[in-house]
């Protein structure tokens, strides 16, 4: 076989006229200036705002290849809830600030926290989610999931005062509803019971109410399954079902210590 025919069907088999990789990287770089120009108080925001309407514009003709969607109208709605959406991250940070003993400074909290990190990137990509800007949500919430190993789907709705703690193996599926003041730790999976297509319009993950904690490697999974307000879920618990309010449940190990004579 020869060069010329290796590349021929190398070519033939590229099926997909809109995979463009390039969007993916410029993806990462608008997260990371639109995240600058929001916390670092030495980013000039009005000079990167326009910075940052330039790199949407590169999104939307990269991500954007069905014309009839609006999407060059979605700049501008977006820049009026980043105040929102900022004024919300805050929020979290001092929810980080005031649980977490380890904690020395708000600031330590923005710089050095995965757990914040990656809901800062959910809480920028949900809104262009919302009005169903194709494909770059989801990079962006990928690129975090990279970065930090908190995998928060766009889509999911998440109340205020929300706390990752640790974070590495946080999974947060796209249905799932958290409500205020819930604090999770790594290794939580707020899950389906299943995966198939045709569920893809239905409510597959649970929701959890306020002044919610769930404790380390816990599993909660299903559309149907709540998580009742004040309820404290310990670690590596497998839950399908809903938790009633101000209720703890909790996983017993079964522990054996060996004996001598068990050997």
């Amino acid at each position: 076989m020869n060069h010329q025919s290796i590349v021929d069907k190398i070519n033939i088999h590229k099926k997909q006229p809109n995979l463009r990789y390039r969007l993916k990287e410029e993806v990462e770089v608008f997260t990371n200036l639109l995240f600058y120009t929001l916390f670092d108080i030495e980013t000039p925001v009005q000079k990167n705002l326009d910075k940052l309407e330039e790199l949407f514009d590169s999104l939307v003709d990269l991500a954007c290849w069905q014309s009839d969607k609006p999407c060059k109208k979605v700049w501008a709605n977006y820049v009026e809830k980043l105040p929102t959406i900022l004024e919300n991250l805050n929020m979290d940070a001092e929810a980080t600030v005031n649980c977490d003993p380890a904690s020395l400074s708000i600031e330590e909290v923005y710089m050095a926290y995965p757990g914040f990190y990656a809901i800062a990137i959910y809480r920028l990509a949900h809104e262009l989610y919302k009005i169903g800007f194709p494909l770059v949500p989801r990079l962006m919430t990928e690129y975090a999931h990279r970065q930090t190993g908190v995998d928060i789907n766009p889509g999911a709705r998440i109340g205020n005062y929300f706390h990752i703690d640790h974070g590495t193996g946080v999974v947060i599926g796209e249905t799932a509803i958290i409500k205020d003041h819930v604090k999770i730790y790594q290794g939580v999976t707020l899950g389906g019971l299943y995966v198939a297509k045709h569920l893809q319009q239905t409510k597959r993950h649970p929701t959890i109410e306020d002044n919610v904690t769930i404790y380390a490697n816990a599993t909660i999974l299903g559309g149907k399954t709540v998580i009742g307000a004040n309820s404290i879920i310990g670690g590596n618990s497998w839950l399908t079902a809903s938790v009633p309010p101000n209720s703890t449940v909790y996983h017993s190990p079964e522990i054996k210590i060996k004996t001598q004579t068990d050997v």
